[in-house]
């Protein structure tokens, strides 16, 4: 594996998108998102997405260069529509809006419907709170997840985030999970290596727990915590295809399919001014330093070192380069 900077793998990232049909501006915040995920160690988020990134620029099932369209339908709604392109550069046009509206509501819901896959929920709920307000994310994706207890795949992954402001500029927590066990892309990444996988993570076809990654990618994700998971990841769907307007899961193409028609997926934000609570600062403060008192326990998100250089595999490298030279 070689040692590269994160700066590198934005300008890389950047110039790839560009060479395959993106605009400046969409190139360098996807490029941002990319770098963000490789920074706090999320292989599966950051570069492992690049070349289906690119592929699905040239073949138009996302579309590089949209402009989103923002609206605030009621006082404390606001709805952006991606316009079939990149769900982070819809996001960006669409903050400030459900920021203010938020302001001045108390809380403000923001949807974003025809868009891509959100990728790494986190980038978008850090910046609610770096906004200054307590933000949560909810994404669905393409079926591989049966109830506990069958085999019919019905929802996605679908993760959720929350993330919370610390009343300097910063995030005070933030966690971004999928509510299945693992990310699906943990799964092809152990049958890329040729590992097993624990057991726990997903079962066969016929809905038997496996450690074989080529059975589980035949069969489903196991939800986190059995019923529990299963429970939020049915309210995630709800969120993201019901509130927000999106494609359900059980109709959700590949993400990753380099061609057909764009996943038409709807992303639901929900923004929660802390104003309405003098205190509450002082109190999330207070509930870290709780925390803190036993040796190596931390609030998720508090105190995280960044990465300022990655391990990246050889052939995922010299891929992504030759990416950037097209």
């Amino acid at each position: 594996m070689a040692e590269i900077d994160v700066s590198q793998i934005h300008k890389v990232t950047q110039r790839a998108l560009r060479a395959h049909g993106a605009s400046d501006e969409v190139a360098g915040i996807m490029a941002d998102a990319v770098s963000w995920a490789e920074a706090r160690g999320n292989r599966i988020c950051g570069l492992y997405y690049l070349e289906s990134y690119c592929q699905q620029l040239v073949s138009g099932r996302v579309r590089g260069a949209v402009t989103p369209s923002v609206t605030r339908p009621r006082s404390s709604t606001v709805e952006v529509d991606a316009g079939y392109g990149f769900a982070q550069p819809a996001f960006a046009a669409a903050l400030d809006a459900a920021t203010t509206a938020a302001r001045e509501s108390g809380i403000a819901s923001l949807f974003m419907r025809h868009a891509h896959t959100c990728t790494a929920l986190g980038w978008f709920t850090e910046a609610i709170a770096k906004a200054g307000m307590i933000g949560m994310g909810y994404t669905n994706a393409s079926p591989i997840v049966a109830p506990p207890g069958g085999k019919t795949r019905v929802i996605g992954t679908n993760p959720m985030s929350f993330a919370v402001p610390d009343g300097d500029d910063g995030v005070a927590m933030m966690f971004d999970q999928s509510t299945t066990s693992v990310a699906l892309g943990r799964i092809t990444m152990a049958k890329a290596a040729g590992e097993p996988i624990p057991e726990g993570w997903a079962v066969d076809a016929e809905g038997k727990p496996t450690t074989d990654p080529e059975a589980a990618l035949a069969g489903s994700l196991c939800s986190t915590g059995g019923y529990k998971g299963w429970g939020l990841g049915l309210m995630v769907e709800i969120m993201a295809a019901g509130l927000a307007g999106g494609t359900p899961s059980r109709e959700v193409k590949p993400l990753k399919a380099p061609e057909g028609a764009p996943h038409d997926l709807a992303h639901c934000f929900i923004l929660i001014d802390p104003g309405v609570r003098p205190e509450f600062h002082a109190m999330v403060a207070g509930l870290a330093e709780a925390v803190a008192q036993d040796d190596g326990a931390r609030v998720p998100g508090l105190g995280k070192v960044l990465l300022t250089t990655v391990a990246v595999p050889d052939a995922l490298w010299e891929a992504s380069c030759a990416l950037a030279e097209r």
